[in-house]
């Protein structure tokens, strides 16, 4: 069986199959980010206060992705094994049952979140001056968290089929989508109004929308990976189960990355509001430093996945040795690149130079992890 839209990873040179996964992964994932760093540099233009709203909020924004993220990881571990072991009816069953998983997790993020805003930023050190921009950002945010979580499953039961390509180019199109909306809508263009965070919050939440109806689409119409001969509680929990399963322990793991941001935002907001704003930039920056070793360790995922499904366990094991022979080299080279140059990216987001010290102070210490952080994320998404 051909696994859905893409090709069987267990075949063919090694190196060649994980970087079939990994380079539209990391398409996608630049996609991502970008729009991530435009919002930043976008909301910059308009004040250092409201740059540091933004960037209070990225802590909680990482962790309704980790959740999301494990969810995805969750399907796609599961759907990775079903491919690989020819199972499709069964592949056609858990992909209904991750996206009706999804809309319950969508509205818990969305119930969750819009009740918890201020004690949750007040407890993050966010003051009576960027509180209110906050509520303003996040009040919108929260109302597309089944947006947030969708394209996620319906890209990771992509991915496990070997098809990375589709999911990245949906996720550049939202990316450009984004990108377009965010000065039309921050700054009022065209006779719409000057919506300033709001905007950049509505530009989200429309281009994650958009995602979700066109990944839902390709996965049925195209692919057609959902049946609706599932729709029993007791097949519909045990398809849970399973996702949860992995999905669980990968949510643990990922969370302690955006716990750890959080607290730190809470250390540096002791140092000013201007401060926060910095290491708001060293976040995006570094995010997007990292994007290479967040797509090695996603294509691992699936190629474990299939191999171990089709009992090819020596495959397994050259597949990670080629993984983290490649992180080790990348993390170096990233690391090398940012000590030199993030005091002059810095500078591009804001003309505070408290802020600016801060993320340039960030981005030459932490960047030294990357040399191991890149075979633990391998090892990771070789557990999924």
């Amino acid at each position: 069986m051909k696994a859905g839209g893409g090709p069987r990873l267990t075949q063919g040179p090694i190196g060649q199959s994980i970087r079939s996964l990994m380079l539209p992964m990391m398409i996608g994932m630049i996609a991502l980010i970008s729009y991530n760093i435009a919002d930043t540099w976008f909301v910059g233009q308009i004040g250092t206060m409201e740059l540091a709203a933004i960037s209070f909020t990225f802590p909680v924004a990482f962790i309704v992705g980790a959740i999301t993220m494990g969810f995805g990881i969750g399907t796609s571990s599961v759907a990775a094994r079903l491919f690989g072991a020819d199972k499709r009816e069964e592949v056609e069953r858990v992909t209904l049952h991750a996206i009706l998983l999804g809309v319950f997790t969508g509205v818990c993020v969305v119930l969750l979140g819009v009740s918890t805003i201020d004690p949750v930023f007040r407890l993050l050190g966010a003051n009576d001056t960027t509180l209110p921009i906050i509520r303003e950002y996040m009040s919108i945010y929260y109302w597309g968290g089944v947006f947030m979580v969708m394209p996620m499953i319906t890209n990771s039961v992509l991915r496990a089929s070997g098809d990375a390509k589709t999911p990245a180019k949906l996720m550049t199109t939202a990316a450009v989508i984004n990108i377009a909306l965010d000065p039309i809508l921050i700054f009022g263009m065209f006779g719409l109004p000057e919506l300033g965070v709001r905007g950049a919050a509505i530009a989200t939440v429309l281009a994650n929308a958009l995602t979700m109806v066109a990944s839902i689409g390709v996965v049925y119409f195209r692919d057609k990976l959902i049946s609706f001969s599932g729709l029993n509680p007791k097949l519909i929990f045990d398809s849970w189960r399973r996702i949860l399963h992995v999905g669980i322990p990968s949510i643990t793991s990922s969370l302690i990355a955006p716990m750890t941001t959080a607290f730190i935002t809470y250390q540096v907001a002791q140092f000013g509001q201007e401060a926060v704003a910095g290491f708001g930039i060293a976040s995006r920056l570094e995010g997007l430093s990292l994007l290479a070793l967040m797509a090695l360790s996603a294509a691992t995922t699936p190629f474990v996945g299939q191999n171990y499904g089709a009992r090819q366990y020596q495959r397994v094991e050259d597949g990670l040795h080629w993984c983290y022979r490649f992180s080790l080299i990348y993390g170096v080279a990233v690391a090398a690149i940012l000590a030199v140059s993030s005091g002059y990216i810095a500078e591009l987001f804001t003309d505070s130079q408290a802020a600016i010290d801060t993320a340039t102070l960030h981005m030459r210490i932490v960047p030294i992890s990357y040399l191991a952080l890149g075979a633990a994320m391998t090892v990771n998404g070789s557990f999924n």
